[in-house]
């Protein structure tokens, strides 16, 4: 059977892009403003379509997109060798060069296919195989850095194959080489200060701040710097319909967008060591004269500036504390809220529901997100001026 060709001569065409549970519908506002039409919010995925530069503004600009995928062929298998056959009918000469290398990533879910490891190596065969047929090579298996990395997803009998825009997490934008204990991933970051409202309209600070994730991502919004400017490397930079000038175009279009922010950005942590780390990752990216770190208790200072301004935090989980010591903990937090941030808004991620609860003020939103596998609730606390209640009542 000859293979067919499946990419499309359109200029628009589909894409998804992966996030974390919660940020769904945060990622689908961020694809509608770079001209994304979005066909489907799904659990952890945007279904979108756009045009080349659309799929290189994707890689670029979305804060909130973990990858970037390409469909490129669907279609039913019950057996190993259907999974093979029906790979065939790709045309693969259209997406590499039998001089290229290739890596299969795979997600399985299925009664017919048990291991995705032997339906992602059916799948490399398959590719692998036409090349041999054709001209009598075959194309190498490079896992770290491939030409051109291709998903295999099977949900049942349901297979799609994809190709992998990004070509390693959009999380990693560059500016983070070291970390504390626990860090923030950089989307699920971008992800809180999108979430609060915040761009820069009033001060910002993140009391416990750690490696400044936060402080970071909070800042490029602010000053509508594009995520991934410092980023050196995608996967659709070495794919066969690579356009550099239409690459230059929307870096030189990114670049033109930013911004400068008038706000003042505050961090702190009670470890000179994690502030240590904080500067290092606020000097890559570029931040160190804007950014303002301080060393100190949260519970013992106070405001770092007179006005009224937003906090983000995600302060720690508790999973070397006693319960009793870690909900004393939130409660701390929500008396320094009371006692020092009247006319604040906080907004506090954590994991650790049951503490969160004893911060003794009434949230004012409630989201559920996930860090990693781990559900987590995001806060919205209120410090209002006067006579409004605030005691917390769960409802």
């Amino acid at each position: 059977m000859n293979p067919i060709p499946i990419s499309s001569k359109k200029t628009t065409f589909e894409l998804i892009a992966k996030t974390f549970h919660g940020l769904e519908e945060t990622l689908a506002q961020e694809i509608r403003e770079i001209g994304g039409k979005v066909i489907a919010v799904q659990t952890r995925a945007v279904r979108f379509e756009t045009d080349q530069k659309g799929l290189y503004r994707a890689n670029l600009e979305l804060r909130t997109a973990l990858r970037i995928l390409k469909p490129i062929h669907t279609f039913k298998a019950y057996k190993s060798n259907q999974l093979y056959s029906r790979t065939q009918l790709v045309d693969w000469s259209e997406y590499m060069d039998v001089d290229d290398t290739l890596a299969i990533d795979s997600v399985v879910s299925s009664r017919f296919f048990k291991h995705s490891k032997y339906a992602a190596l059916k799948v490399k065969d398959a590719i692998v195989d036409q090349f041999r047929e054709k001209i009598g090579k075959r194309p190498s298996i490079d896992t770290d850095a491939p030409t051109l990395r291709v998903h295999l997803y099977v949900k049942e009998q349901e297979v799609t194959l994809l190709l992998d825009a990004s070509g390693d997490s959009l999380h990693k934008r560059g500016y983070r080489l070291e970390s504390n204990e626990a860090p923030l991933n950089e989307v699920l970051a971008a992800g809180l200060v999108l979430l609060s409202g915040w761009r820069g309209e009033k001060p910002f600070f993140d009391p416990m701040c750690g490696s400044a994730t936060i402080l970071i991502e909070a800042l490029m919004i602010a000053r509508n710097i594009a995520p991934n400017l410092q980023r050196d490397y995608y996967g659709f930079l070495t794919w066969k319909d690579f356009d550099a000038n239409l690459w230059t175009e929307v870096l030189e279009e990114a670049e033109a967008r930013i911004v400068g922010c008038e706000q003042p950005i505050f961090g702190a942590d009670i470890s000179e060591e994690t502030l240590d780390i904080a500067i290092n990752n606020i000097e890559r990216a570029g931040f160190e004269d804007e950014i303002d770190l301080l060393v100190g208790d949260f519970f013992e200072q106070a405001a770092p500036i007179e006005e009224e301004g937003c906090i983000v935090m995600n302060p720690p989980y508790g999973e070397r504390l006693q319960p009793k010591d870690i909900e004393a903990f939130y409660k701390k937090i929500g008396d320094a809220f009371k006692q020092a941030y009247t006319g604040w808004e906080a907004w506090v991620l954590s994991g650790n529901i049951p503490a969160l609860k004893r911060v003794g003020l009434r949230a004012s939103r409630r989201m559920p997100l996930f860090n990693g596998p781990l559900e987590c609730r995001l806060y919205q606390f209120e410090m209002y001026k006067g006579s409004k209640k605030t005691a917390f009542k769960e409802e």
